[in-house]
Order: C-alpha cells, then structure tokens, then sequence
C-alpha cells in the first residue's frame, strides 16, 4: 500500500481526482481511497499498477500544481492580486515554457525540469511506501521551484514591455486621431531601407520626408517614435498606407499596423527586388505619360 499525505484538503481532493481520471477508475472504488478527515489518498498497490500512479503524480506536479505556483509567486512575492493582470503573465510563462518566445527562453537557463520531476518522483515512489506531498516538494523540487521563479520573473518583465507598448501604440493613435492627411495614398518599401512613394510613385526623398515631420512627435517620444519611419508616417498621416515587405511580421510593420490599423494594407510579391522594378516602371510611366 501507498499513501501520500497531503497539507492541504483542496490538494488531496484535486490529487484523488485526478488520479481516478488518469486510471479510467471511477468514484467509490475500493483500491484508491481518499481519507478527507486526514487528507491522505491511500493506493492499493497489489491492485494498481505503480508506474501509472507515478505517471499521474508527475502529471499532477507539471499540469496542475506548477499554476498554483506560478500564481503563488506572483501574488506573494510580486503582490500581483489581479486575476486578469495574473492571466495575462500566466500566457506569456506559457509561451515561453512551451518554446513560442525564443527571445525570453535564452534569458533563463536550459529548461531541464521534466526529467529532473521524473527522476524526483521515481525515487519517492521507491524509498516511501508513504509520504509528505509537501516535504517532497520543499526538499525534493526546491531547484524546479527556483526555476519557476526565475520563469515568473522573465514574464513580468515582458508583460510590463508589453503595457508599456500598448500604452504607446494608443497614444500614436490618438495623435493619429488629429490630424487632416496630407495624402490620400502613400507607398511603403521595406528593403535594407525603408523608401517612401507618393501615390505617383514618385519616391519621398529623406531631405522633403524630414520637413514633413511634426516636431512635437520627437519631442513628446524622442524614444520610442523612429523618425526615419513612425514619426513622417504619423506626420503625413495618409488614408491608405500600401506597405511592401517580405516579412509582415517583423516588429515594425506590426507597429506600424497596430498604429494604422484598416488604413495599412499589406502587399506581398516573390521579391522586394521585383517590387522596386514595378514601382520603379510605373513611375516611368507615369513619367511619359505627362
């Protein structure tokens, strides 16, 4: 027989139960017992295979108690009492235990937790017929747990970028709201540079895009508003920005969507090469025309 004893009866009910889940088994069956009153969950060996015990233990460890520690740490050590705010950092831990931010998972160490549980969990399970859920993990998992911490830490981080970058993209937004345009269309080349067009397609020359531009715009956010791109689109403020690029997703074509919104629309060709060729033939054109 094995017994794991519990601190907590929420802990003891949610182990029982998910158990019962992991093995097929159902409420009331003799060969696993929840004792209530002491908050134990009491395992008939000779009846349930060990190994699957040890796999829902593990289970329970990563997929139910890791959030619970995960909110743990960021209400008692970061006062993050706020389920939304507490939500939103929780999918960027997510994000980045799940291999999604490859820029944050260099910032913590090589994530080695799920073999190191297993091994933790298989020694418990050999030498005790009967023990501390709680004492296993305060001296059992003490490094995953400093793991977790170091996780939680990374993401707040993130998550205060990310308040901050929404902060901004409103305020451009806003500053956007004011102005009349100064064109109705206006081209966008993302090469090693970024070009401007007008909507002959005649290219904006750096010297005529620099005299466009609101000085109050550098003014108010000499940081965050770049004057070779944000701060002359903000300033022209057009009604439709056609933007050409090989990568939609690079960070400042997703700024400058998120500042735009329905007045960006993104053009995709084979090649950035080909796209100045077209402009560029259209722009003769329209030359010859006149």
């Amino acid at each position: 027989m094995a017994e794991i004893i519990f601190r907590s009866r929420m802990d003891a009910k949610r182990f029982y139960d998910h158990l019962l889940k992991c093995l097929h088994i159902n409420p009331g069956n003799q060969d696993i017992l929840l004792l209530e009153d002491r908050y134990i969950v009491k395992i008939l060996e000779n009846k349930i295979n060990l190994e699957y015990v040890k796999t829902a233990f593990y289970e329970f460890i990563v997929k139910i108690k890791t959030d619970d520690w995960f909110r743990t740490i960021l209400q008692e050590h970061y006062f993050y009492e706020d389920l939304e705010e507490q939500q939103h950092i929780l999918e960027i831990i997510y994000s980045v235990l799940e291999g999604q931010r490859e820029d944050l998972t260099v910032l913590i160490r090589e994530n080695e937790e799920a073999p190191n549980i297993k091994d933790a969990v298989e020694e418990i399970f050999q030498d005790h017929v009967s023990f501390s859920f709680d004492s296993f993990i305060k001296f059992r998992l003490r490094p995953y747990l400093k793991m977790l911490e170091s996780y939680v830490e990374i993401s707040i981080d993130e998550y205060k970028m990310e308040q901050e970058y929404q902060m901004f993209i409103q305020t451009l937004r806003d500053f956007l709201a004011g102005r009349e345009p100064k064109m109705d269309s206006l081209h966008l080349l993302f090469d090693e540079e970024i070009t401007f067009y007008d909507e002959s397609f005649a290219e904006i020359k750096r010297g005529e895009l620099m005299k466009m531009i609101d000085r109050k715009l550098l003014f108010n956010h000499p940081v965050y508003v770049d004057s070779a791109s944000i701060a002359p689109l903000l300033s022209i403020a057009p009604k439709n920005i056609l933007l050409y690029t090989k990568n939609p997703e690079e960070p400042l074509v997703r700024t400058i969507k998120n500042i735009f919104e329905e007045r960006v629309v993104i053009k995709s060709f084979k090649g950035l090469r080909h796209t100045k060729e077209w402009i560029q033939q259209e722009n003769s054109a329209n030359e010859n025309g006149a």
